[in-house]
């Protein structure tokens, strides 16, 4: 069975139809994933790569973190790469991304937004201590000086105590004088003398009888 030519060329057509179809529906593909931005999210940074953007028009690129600024609007070219580091926080924020297309049409913009959630190992400051202050001067202990330095001698001399003037009157005598023992020695002699007178006539009186 002979096909005819023109059959040939028919199919010929419709395969190369299809080839091109395909061709461009992948190529479509590829551009428009090329225009999606890849951004990554954690509790601590935010990560932007933007690639395959049309390099001679003005492109933009904002970041916020619950509707402030984490990377103010900014212009790139072809290309776009940037890791920006949130602020710390104690609860989930919102991150937004904003990609402006700047080609004819803009139909490569993005708007897209993330959660930031906590560090687990994030705790919050500690809180300071207060610290006593210290008085800026320190009491001096001063020792009072007399006022006066006592002499060496003193002021009055004491007075004098008097001598016994020679023509005052002799006082009494109270006690024993020089002549008490001769006196005594006297009276000895007195008795001791009777008693012999005494017993020399007793003697002879009884002789005589």
């Amino acid at each position: 069975m002979t096909i005819p030519r023109r059959s040939w060329r028919g199919a010929g057509a419709l395969v190369a139809a299809a080839v091109v179809g395909l061709t461009g529906g992948v190529i479509s593909a590829g551009q428009a994933a090329a225009h999606t931005p890849t951004w990554a999210v954690t509790c601590s940074d935010v990560s932007v790569d933007l690639t395959n953007y049309t390099s001679d028009v003005a492109n933009t690129v904002t970041v916020t973190v619950d509707g402030k600024d984490l990377l103010p609007t900014e212009t790139f070219g072809r290309e776009f790469h940037k890791k920006l580091t949130l602020p710390a926080h104690d609860k989930e924020v919102t991150v937004r991304l904003v990609v402006k297309d700047g080609s004819e049409g803009g139909k490569f913009s993005r708007d897209l937004t993330e959660t930031s959630p906590v560090c687990e190992d994030e705790t919050p400051p500690p809180t300071p201590t207060p610290t006593e202050t210290k008085p800026s001067e320190t009491p001096t202990t001063s020792t009072p000086e007399p006022s006066e330095t006592p002499s060496e001698k003193p002021s009055e001399s004491a007075p004098a105590v008097p001598s016994p003037s020679p023509s005052s009157p002799d006082l009494a005598e109270t006690g024993s004088s020089s002549a008490t023992p001769v006196i005594g020695g006297a009276a000895v002699a007195v008795l001791l003398a009777g008693g012999g007178i005494l017993w020399a006539v007793r003697k002879r009186r009884t002789a005589q009888n």
